[in-house]
C-alpha cells in the first residue's frame, strides 16, 4: 500500500500523465544506450519545473526512495539507469527545456536542464553567437547530462569541457532544496566552488536543474583537412606544428585510426573518404577565425605543405565547400555507430598526457596483440586534448560473446598502461556502474575517501543516484 502511495503522492504533484508505472512503458528510461543493461525502477516521474523536482525529492527523501536523474540517457557507463532492485525512481528531466534567458552583452545563455544541446547550439547561433560543446548525440543528449558527465567533445582542444562552459547552476539538493547558483559571473570568489562540485557529479550529489553558460563570438571562417600519416608520434608532432601555425585557431584535432574508417565505409558506404585509406592513421582538424576566409585558408595551406615537406603528414585534403566539410565530419561522427553495427567491443573513453599519447597507443597495442592476437582496435578521439576512445574488438572467426569473456582481462591491461602514464580510466563518458569498481583500484585511499566524505556530507541517506561514482 505505501509503495501505491508513493505513486499517487507523486501523481498529485506533477500530473498523472507525467508519471510512469506500467514495466512495459518505463523500457525506454530504465534501459541504457547501448541496450546492454534493463534495470527495474518504481515510477519514471516527469517533473515540469524545478519547484516539481524539488518537491518529488523531498517525498522521496521523506519515504526513503532512490532517485535517478535522467537526462537524454545517452550515456555508456550505465550512470543514468536504475539498478535491478526496482526500490528507485526515474526521474526524468525531458520537460525541462526552456531556454530561460540569453545575454547577448554577457555572453551568457541560462538554460533548463532538459535543453537538447543541439537546440541550445541552434540558439545560440540565432543570436549570432556560438556555444561550443560537440558531441556525436547532441540531437538527443541534454545540457543537464553534458555537465553531470562533464562532457568534453570535439572542441575540447580550444574551449575546454562543459565544466569550463558553465558559470552557474541551479540545483535540487539531495533534502529538495533549491540551491540558485545561475551566477552569470567570470569572477567570484565568495566561497568554495559549488558549482564544480555538482558539475561531473553524475547526479549523486543533487540534481541539475537550470544552468548558465558561456557563448562566444560566432566564427567568421571555418576550414576543415583531412589529413594521412604513418603513425600516432607523427599525428603529436603534426599537432605541435598545426598549434605553432595556427594558435588559438586550431579549434579540433581528432585522430582516427585506418579500421576505424574501414567501418564506417563498410557500414555507411555513402560517406567517401576524401583520401585513400592507406596509411594507418588520419587526423581530421579544423581552423575556426573570425578573420577573412582567404586568410584562414591561405595559413591552413601552408600550414599543410610545411607538414608534408618535413615528412610529417603523407597526404592532405582541404574542403573546399561546406558540403565537403560536412562530409568528412561524417566520417568521424559514425565511428561509434559503425562500429556498433560490427559487433561488441570491449569499450574504453581513457585520458593521459598528451606527450604520451602515441607512447600509450603503441605500448597498449602492443600488449594486447601479444595476450589477444588478431584483435583488431578501433582508435580514435581528440589528440588535443589527450582524451581517447580505445576499443578493442574480436579477431576475426572469435564470436563476440567468447571474446567478451576476457574482457576483465582486457581491461586490466587498458587501465594499467594509463595509470603507468598517470591517465584517467573515464575522460568524457563518467564512471556510472560501469566503472566505479574499477576507479577505485587506481586512485589513492585519500582520494577516494575525500569523496566519499563529500558524498555523505551532502547525501547521508545514499538516496542520489546510489552505486554510481563510487564503490
Amino acid at each position: 500500500m505505501a509503495q501505491v502511495s508513493f505513486i499517487e503522492l507523486c501523481r498529485k504533484l506533477v500530473g498523472n500523465a507525467h508519471v510512469i508505472s506500467d514495466p512495459a512503458k518505463m523500457v525506454p528510461y530504465i534501459t541504457d544506450y547501448r541496450r546492454r543493461f534493463t534495470g527495474k525502477a518504481l515510477a519514471v516521474i516527469s517533473p515540469g519545473n524545478t519547484r516539481e523536482v524539488a518537491d518529488i525529492v523531498k517525498l522521496c527523501k521523506l519515504q526513503k526512495i532512490p532517485v535517478v536523474p535522467q537526462g537524454g540517457n545517452t550515456g555508456l557507463v550505465l550512470g543514468s539507469v536504475p539498478d535491478t532492485s526496482g526500490k528507485a525512481v526515474v526521474l526524468s528531466l525531458r520537460r525541462l527545456k526552456r531556454i530561460r534567458e540569453i545575454d547577448v552583452a554577457n555572453n551568457t545563455m541560462t538554460v533548463e536542464a532538459g535543453c537538447i544541446l543541439d537546440d541550445v547550439r541552434k540558439a545560440a547561433l540565432d543570436a549570432d553567437r556560438l556555444f561550443p560543446l560537440s558531441l556525436a548525440s547532441s540531437g538527443s543528449c541534454t545540457i543537464g547530462g553534458n555537465l553531470a558527465a562533464n562532457a568534453g567533445g570535439t572542441a575540447v582542444l580550444r574551449y575546454g569541457t562543459a565544466r569550463e562552459l558553465c558559470l552557474g547552476l541551479e540545483v535540487v539538493t539531495p533534502d529538495g532544496d533549491i540551491w540558485n547558483g545561475l551566477y552569470k559571473l567570470r569572477k567570484n570568489n565568495t566561497g568554495y566552488d559549488l558549482r564544480d562540485l555538482f558539475v561531473g557529479s553524475e547526479g549523486t550529489l543533487g540534481v541539475i536543474t537550470a544552468a548558465v553558460l558561456k557563448l562566444f563570438p560566432r566564427p567568421k571562417t571555418q576550414q576543415t583537412a583531412f589529413v594521412a600519416l604513418r603513425t600516432p608520434d607523427d599525428a603529436l608532432r603534426f599537432l605541435t606544428i598545426a598549434q605553432k601555425f595556427a594558435g588559438f585557431a586550431l579549434t579540433t584535432f581528432e585522430l582516427m585510426s585506418r579500421y576505424s574508417l574501414e567501418l564506417v565505409t563498410k557500414h555507411f558506404p555513402h560517406l567517401l573518404p576524401p583520401l585513400p585509406l592507406d596509411k594507418p592513421y588520419f587526423v581530421l582538424l579544423e581552423l575556426c577565425e573570425s578573420e577573412p576566409e582567404e586568410q584562414t585558408a591561405a595559413r591552413f595551406e601552408k600550414l599543410l605543405q610545411y607538414a608534408i615537406e618535413e615528412d610529417i603528414i603523407c597526404d592532405a585534403a582541404l574542403a573546399q565547400t561546406l558540403a565537403q566539410s560536412r562530409s568528412m565530419w561524417s566520417l568521424r561522427e559514425n565511428i561509434s555507430a559503425a562500429q556498433a553495427k560490427e559487433g561488441r567491443n570491449v569499450k574504453h573513453d581513457i585520458a593521459v598526457p598528451t606527450s604520451l599519447f602515441a607512447e600509450f597507443i603503441e605500448t597498449t597495442d602492443r600488449l594486447l596483440q601479444h595476450y589477444f592476437p588478431g584483435c583488431r582496435m578501433v582508435t580514435f578521439g581528440h589528440l588535443g586534448d589527450g582524451s581517447l576512445h580505445y576499443n578493442v574488438g574480436a579477431p576475426e572467426r572469435v564470436p563476440d560473446d567468447e571474446f567478451l569473456l576476457r574482457q576483465n582481462d582486457i581491461n586490466r591491461i587498458v587501465y594499467d598502461s594509463v595509470s603507468r602514464m598517470h591517465g584517467a580510466i573515464s575522460a568524457e563518458h563518467g564512471l556510472g556502474a560501469l566503472k566505479h569498481g574499477e576507479n577505485a583500484g587506481y586512485k589513492s585511499e585519500v582520494e577516494i575517501r575525500m569523496m566519499q566524505q563529500i558524498k555523505k556530507a551532502l547525501d547521508p541517506g545514499n538516496l542520489m543516484n546510489p552505486g554510481k561514482v563510487l564503490p
